[in-house]
């Protein structure tokens, strides 16, 4: 993610400075900063930074080194300080400076995160301000540092499992690429010279390898073009609501996809809820956080119903999605007093769930890809071969 620095100057003639990370282009800070109020001086890319990517697991370090400072009880402009000398990624410690800078201003601290919820996210954003709200923010700061960890846990344990797919498939697409380009072609010129009569599988190799070979240009713009066409569609929006519904039900790979949106959702839920911020706003964060817009929908149906007075049991009961035992705990939860507990459990056991069936669906994988990658290559040399074949039978005859 690119930072930019910007000097700018406010109605009363105060020049104010600061960084920006959730912009695009120089050009599109200006816009911002205009419709602020304020007069752009100078504004650009921060240096050092082009290129430069804040990844997740530097975000949960930067969390934890931040709550186990703030706990052990120095101050907050002094453990920002110390975040800012220790940070070695050069956009991370362009943020903590920037934070810092805006604490130091008079700013809270969800106040100064706030540039940066591209960041830090909106499940952290409101941990810390529940925590400021509450007196808590030494326990919210600690749990949210724990929730990164365990998402991005669960993240990597999910990219690892399918690496090995991912890499027959890739290899498949070489080699199928590789025959049209290379081998095709030239079994073409030697049944032209032989004046062999292709048949039908044969004529479609030859016509793919023509256009590979000749028109890529083409596909390659047609593939911009469509994706350009997609961003800007009108409906993108229910477009996009239509595709989050699809992977919640696509065939093997739906039922994955259900847990683990499941997981990060009360897994969020439980957490917001335990530090005292309302129902109905941990609902709408929960929702945001699970990046789903089936789970948002939904999100919206248990805010009403939470409205209404219905159980929050009550209300995931109603929704398939919710596994049985998500519902059992959290009705436990309920009649006991210990809600929260009972969501961040049932987000462990959806989890280790999470972990046996990516371990099942790899143990079918496997052997199902490289069964199809022998087929299609198969089936490629059984068409380049078959004119062959075919005028060898005509000589033996």
């Amino acid at each position: 993610m690119a930072v930019y620095e910007y000097l700018a100057r406010d109605t009363t003639g105060n020049e104010l400075s600061g960084i920006y990370t959730n912009v695009d282009s120089v050009r599109m800070l200006r816009a911002e900063l205009r419709k602020l109020g304020y007069v752009p001086i100078r504004v650009r890319r921060a240096p050092g930074t082009r290129g430069s990517r804040i990844r997740q697991k530097d975000v949960a370090a930067f969390a934890y080194k931040f709550a186990s400072m703030y706990s052990a009880g120095l101050p907050l402009v002094r453990c920002l300080e110390a975040l800012e000398e220790q940070v070695t990624q050069r956009a991370l410690k362009e943020v903590a400076a920037d934070v810092r800078r805006r604490v130091e201003m008079g700013s809270s601290l969800k106040s100064a995160f706030e540039p940066h919820r591209m960041i830090f996210g909106d499940f952290f954003l409101g941990m810390v301000e529940a925590g400021e709200s509450a007196g808590e923010l030494p326990s919210a700061l600690d749990m949210s540092a724990h929730y990164l960890e365990k998402r991005l846990e669960l993240h990597q344990k999910t990219l690892a499992a399918f690496v090995y797919p991912l890499i027959v498939g890739v290899v498949c697409c070489l080699v199928v690429l590789c025959l049209l380009v290379f081998v095709v072609p030239m079994f073409s010129r030697l049944y032209g010279r032989l004046h062999v009569d292709l048949p039908g599988p044969t004529r479609v190799l030859v016509t793919l390898s023509y256009v590979l070979r000749h028109w890529s240009w083409a596909l390659v713009l047609l593939a911009v073009g469509v994706f350009l066409a997609v961003r800007r569609l009108p409906g993108r929006v229910r477009a996009r609501a239509g595709w989050d519904r699809f992977k919640l039900r696509v065939p093997l790979l739906g039922s994955l996809n259900r847990l683990i949106v499941v997981s990060q959702f009360v897994r969020t839920f439980g957490i917001l809820i335990s530090v005292g911020v309302p129902i109905i706003d941990a609902l709408e964060t929960a929702s945001a956080v699970a990046h789903n817009g089936e789970m948002s929908r939904i999100a919206g149906e248990l805010q009403k119903a939470t409205r209404a007075g219905q159980p929050v049991s009550h209300s995931l009961a109603a929704h398939p999605i919710f596994p049985s035992m998500v519902v059992q705990l959290v009705v436990t939860g309920e009649e006991v007093g210990i809600l929260p507990q009972m969501l961040e459990k049932s987000a462990d056991l959806l989890d280790k769930d999470i972990d046996k069936m990516t371990t099942s669906l790899l143990l079918k994988l496997e052997p199902a890809l490289t069964i199809l990658m022998g087929l299609i290559i198969g089936l490629i040399l059984m068409g380049v071969y078959l004119p062959m074949f075919d005028y060898m039978a005509n000589l033996a005859s």
